[in-house]
């Protein structure tokens, strides 16, 4: 195995600097559009192009994060990033959107192109569907164990790339809707507002039901067969990025753990460590009673005396250092900056392990109580211990070499490179000096100003001798080096496909994972029933209805999608040909070249880019995004290639997530179904967990049939999964949707919003 890639991230060129220093034989990083991080710093060109160059100096490599989702008015935007990411040389790009990858795939071929994170590969087969897409590398869902990392890492000459350290989302990556649908905050847009961090009540307790921990993986690292191992962090500071890359480092090259350089990143950010489901299912992956930075655990309470905090603390403190405490009621730790500081009741500046020391609190101070933990949260002496070289600004730039014929003659002069030219006409006359006339030339055309060219050769062709005015000749110049900067783009947009069915009035269509929900339905009233199965789904009930109509719908997750080879298999048999795919795995196991396959909303489309890679790959149909606005919608239902399908009613999950909320351990747990509710300062949600996976929906429904009614998609959907129905229920719910009446006591999304 190759040596491999330790990858770090930076939110800013600092952040890059201190990780290159430390190590990191990658930095990935976004731009001010379509980064994953958006309210990071994120890099301009000038400073993109300076870094990019430097990196490349040291033979490091920089990848540029365009991971989120685009609506079709920003398209000729991504044109834009692309041609920066183009100009300054990066080496790869990371994607979510498939009209970003058609887009870089068609017009910027010269480009790797990895696979985020965002799109939610979590088995063997979704990584082999995304390699036949052109897809080099694939970033690993954070929730695979490693006997899964491992089976994905066996692929041939696919590039694997997985976290080992820093925060956790506690929904699958990229099949989170909370944000979005609750606050008008898109995960998938780069805006997350982390309403997973916030204080929820469930069975009379209020906890932190979904604050994940921080991951860390330390020397397990040693055990990854992987491309790559990524430090996330692009909103973390420079002093973080280079402690975290230097662990790191150090354990990669054989040095092993050093416990004062973890110590050290507990003191500069972060939650308590785990190793996520690394080796196996663990449900102590959630903070469930603080959230935010804790720092370093340093000792307890002893005493509170006359407004001093008295312990015994087991490493070094110091005056100005930061202290949190644990204290029980409180949703954050209560932080403070040591002010006065004494040993045996002696002022002094700095303590040392071992030691009883007294701490004067701040007059704020909460009731604390003997036996609260104590963190370091900051140290004067860690901020320090990071110094990084970085080169002086403007040292580094990417270049391009040109050749360059400059040919004058009586009535023109012309200058040329490869297939670009430039010319001005005038009459020359013969220069009194000529020796003058030739260095006048080289003098302007190795002027290269705020352009990347770096003059290779120039030839010179003026065989009469004639006289060039400098004013002329950088005319010229600037004429020629405007053109050939055009050949560092891709250029257009590539050409959307062109639809080739004819549009009809719309149908409606519903979708159910229990098919005594169909019982009380007039089913002529629909043009399909589209049925979720899972591994041991009992079919017999679709004998029963006309098969033209069914669609077979598989689910997002599945961790194990040999489970469902049989019934898959068995469906074949039957004769039933149309799909419906929630990710890249079903496409792997199924022969989607006999088949008429539907994509379903989490695999966004947004854009007629994406739109038409999904034609291109063998889809028939697609399903706009529960994300959307209206706008959008109108806009790729008009121009989309294929049929598209418009959900009005759905329980939608705004989190899929492996992190169970059970009170119970594992061995203890008795599986099954179970319901959970949920508020949130008057939010209320309800949670599923069921198959060692958690689904939360907020209480209402998503329901947008009278917005909905004037739009002429090709299908109106109707989804009733995951959540408890009765026959009739589903009934009543759908004589109103099918007269485009909006349930009571529903949520609509950002479907009337400007932007999300």
């Amino acid at each position: 195995m190759n040596k491999q890639e330790l990858l770090a991230p930076a939110g800013d060129i600092e952040a890059g600097y201190a990780a290159l220093y430390y190590g990191a034989d990658a930095v990935y990083l976004g731009l001010s559009k379509f980064s994953a991080r958006a309210t990071a710093t994120n890099f301009d060109e000038p400073t993109l192009d300076e870094f990019t160059a430097y990196a490349h100096s040291l033979k490091r490599k920089i990848y540029v994060a365009l991971n989120t989702v685009l609506q079709e008015s920003e398209l000729p935007e991504l044109i834009k990033s692309l041609d920066i990411c183009t100009r300054c040389k990066v080496d790869g790009l990371i994607v979510q959107d498939l009209g970003v990858a058609r887009v870089i795939q068609k017009s910027y071929p010269w480009f790797e192109i990895h696979a985020s994170t965002q799109m939610a590969v979590h088995n063997k087969e979704g990584a082999l569907f995304l390699q036949k897409m052109g897809f080099k590398r694939v970033v690993l869902a954070r929730e695979l164990t490693v006997a899964e990392i491992k089976e994905i890492a066996t692929i041939p000459n696919l590039e694997t790339e997985a976290f080992i350290h820093g925060a956790l989302c506690y929904s699958y990556s990229g099949l989170c809707q909370f944000s979005a649908l609750e606050y008008g905050r898109s995960a998938n847009r780069g805006k997350c507002l982390y309403p997973c961090r916030a204080l929820f009540k469930c069975n009379g307790q209020e906890n932190h039901l979904f604050s994940m921990k921080d991951m860390a993986l330390q020397q397990d690292v040693l055990n990854l067969p992987v491309t790559s191992l990524k430090i996330e962090g692009r909103k973390k500071s420079a002093l973080y990025v280079a402690a975290v890359t230097d662990y790191y480092r150090q354990i990669l090259d054989g040095k092993g753990v050093d416990k004062q350089r973890e110590d050290r990143i507990k003191q500069i950010f972060s939650r308590p460590w785990c190793k996520f489901h690394f080796k196996g299912r663990d449900k102590n992956v959630i903070d469930r009673n603080f959230v935010g930075h804790r720092g370093l655990e340093i000792g307890e309470v002893e005493r509170i005396s006359h407004g001093w905090l008295v312990f015994q603390t087991n490493h070094k403190l110091a005056r100005y250092d930061g202290l949190q405490i644990d204290a029980a009621g409180d949703e954050k730790p209560f932080g403070f900056s040591v002010q006065k500081l004494t040993v045996n009741k002696k002022n002094c500046f700095e303590a040392q392990a071992g030691e009883t020391v007294g701490v004067e609190l701040p007059h704020n101070y909460p009731t604390l109580h003997k036996g609260d933990v104590i963190c370091l949260s900051s140290s004067s002496e860690v901020k320090g211990a990071y110094h990084y070289e970085k080169p002086k600004p403007h040292t580094f730039r990417n270049t391009t070499e040109i050749d360059v014929v400059v040919t004058v003659d009586k009535n023109a002069i012309k200058a040329s490179s490869g297939a670009f030219e430039s010319e001005i006409k005038g009459e020359f006359m013969p220069a009194t000096n000529p020796q003058k006339s030739t260095e006048a030339i080289e003098k302007a055309f190795s002027k290269t100003g705020d352009t990347s060219f770096l003059m290779r050769n120039l030839q010179i062709k003026n065989p009469d001798n004639l006289f060039t005015p400098a004013s002329v000749l950088n005319e010229l110049r600037r004429d020629l080096y405007g053109k050939i900067q055009v050949k560092e783009s891709g250029g257009a947009l590539p050409e959307p496909l062109l639809r080739n069915v004819a549009r009809e009035l719309p149908q409606f269509k519903i979708k159910v994972d229990n098919l005594s929900y169909l019982q009380q339905l007039d089913l002529s009233q629909f043009a399909e029933i589209i049925y979720l199965i899972h591994p041991t789904s009992d079919i017999s009930g679709l004998l029963e209805l006309p098969k033209n109509k069914v669609r077979i719908a598989l689910p997002a997750v599945c961790r194990k999608p040999v489970l469902f080879a049989d019934i898959i298999e068995k469906l074949l048999a039957l004769g039933y040909k149309k799909w419906e795919v929630s990710n890249w795995w079903s496409l792997q196991i199924l022969p989607i070249e006999k088949l008429d396959i539907c994509l379903d909303s989490s695999l966004y489309m947004l854009n007629t880019q994406a739109v038409s890679l999904a034609g291109e790959i063998g889809a028939s149909q697609i399903t706009l995004s529960l994300e959307d606005i209206k706008v959008n919608v109108c806009n790729i239902i008009e121009k989309s290639s294929i049929k598209t399908n418009m959900i009005i009613y759905q329980d939608v999950p705004l989190f899929t997530s492996v992190g169970c909320i059970r009170d119970n351990d594992c061995k203890a747990c008795p599986m099954g179904e179970k319901w959970f509710e949920i508020q949130n300062k008057g939010q209320k949600l309800k949670a599923l967990s069921r198959d060692c996976q958690m689904m939360v929906f907020d209480e209402k429904p998503f329901c947008i049939a009278f917005e909905a009614k004037d739009l002429l998609p090709d299908y109106f959907r109707m989804d009733f999964c995951y959540c408890p129905y009765t026959p009739q229920k589903v009934a009543d719910i759908v004589k109103q949707l099918l007269k485009f009446n909006n349930v009571s006591n529903c949520i609509n999304g950002n479907f009337l919003k400007n932007n999300i």
